[in-house]
């Protein structure tokens, strides 16, 4: 059965889906134009491993804050694993495919594949997947496809790999997240964090020329800013949500962001960057809107609400 939003109103765990998918939604969508920012004047491998190596150690420090206990050997081996396919892995593919030009309409299409490759290997893993989640997931890359019309579709060989590269390692990880025994959730997270940025900053260190003897002194007020939104909202807060999302709802509803961080995007390249709307956006919205629909209420949710929706228009004309 479909997860239903509308069962949980008013109880405390319905409330805290509801925020979590929220911030979810909205942070990620912003994060794009972030990244942009910060790349202008730090490098790809080095700016993504501080980012991540920091979270984690904070993280860390406020879980031992709590009281909670170091993971076990076997809860450090999950751990560096999921951080090295979540932390390091696809966020380092996100940064390289747009410092190596993959346009934005092109990476808002690419990233709508991860709920599908989560959902794929969900069910491989025995878990139900309703066929209603299925077709929301569908209508909702269909719909990011022609919202991605708005952006550029310019792209490179490398570009394009690393585009696709990014969603199938964080559907791995999301999906191995799941599954693994883990310590308690900050533990967890501060200890993938630390893991997956460790391993970025290594890397970055003997791979990336700018890394090596980068002066942080030229970085720019602008892209620390950027930087520190990154850190905070896009990792210790956004992160954190998404993987109390996977522990506690479906595959499809926690992966449902990808489709709706590119509107999230276009609007803040509409409200910052000037950017201008074109009428796809029109048509995209109502998709993603109906995609929602079918992966929190199913198929009885769905004609519910487009039968509330026909007798209010119809009240509304008669009214008139």
């Amino acid at each position: 059965m479909p997860f239903n939003l509308q069962s949980n109103e008013g109880s405390p765990a319905g409330l805290r889906l509801a925020v979590a998918l929220l911030i979810v939604y909205v942070v990620w969508g912003t994060t794009y134009f972030a990244i942009g920012l910060a790349l202008q004047s730090m490098p790809p491998l080095l700016m993504n491993g501080a980012r991540f190596a920091l979270a984690g150690v904070i993280m860390l420090g406020w879980a031992r804050w709590q009281g909670q206990a170091w993971p076990t050997r076997v809860q450090w081996r999950h751990s560096a694993l999921i951080g090295a396919l979540m932390a390091f892995a696809a966020m380092t593919l996100v940064v390289l495919a747009q410092r190596l030009g993959i346009g934005s309409g092109l990476m808002a299409t690419v990233v709508t594949t991860m709920p599908m490759w989560l959902a794929l290997w969900t069910r491989w893993g025995g878990e139900p997947v309703p066929w209603t989640s299925w077709l929301g997931l569908v209508l909702g890359a269909s719909g990011a496809l022609l919202l991605a019309m708005e952006g550029d579709f310019s792209a490179t060989l490398l570009g394009t790999l690393c585009a696709f590269g990014a969603p199938l390692c964080w559907s791995l990880g999301s999906y191995a997240s799941r599954k693994l025994d883990l310590p308690p959730p900050a533990m967890a997270s501060g200890a993938q964090w630390l893991l997956g940025g460790a391993l970025g900053l290594g890397v970055a260190g003997l791979f990336e020329p700018q890394a090596r003897h980068f002066d942080w002194g030229q970085v720019t007020l602008l892209s620390w800013l950027a930087w520190g939104y990154l850190l905070v909202m896009g990792t210790l807060v956004t992160l954190n949500a998404y993987l109390w999302l996977l522990k506690n709802t479906t595959a499809a509803l926690a992966g449902s962001y990808s489709f709706v961080n590119p509107l999230v995007a276009l609007w803040v390249g509409v409200a910052i960057g000037g950017e201008r709307l074109t009428g796809w956006v029109f048509v995209a919205m109502p998709l993603i809107l109906l995609a929602l629909l079918f992966i929190l209420y199913g198929r009885s949710g769905v004609v519910s609400a487009i039968l509330r929706f026909c007798r209010r228009l119809g009240g509304a004309r008669a009214v008139a």
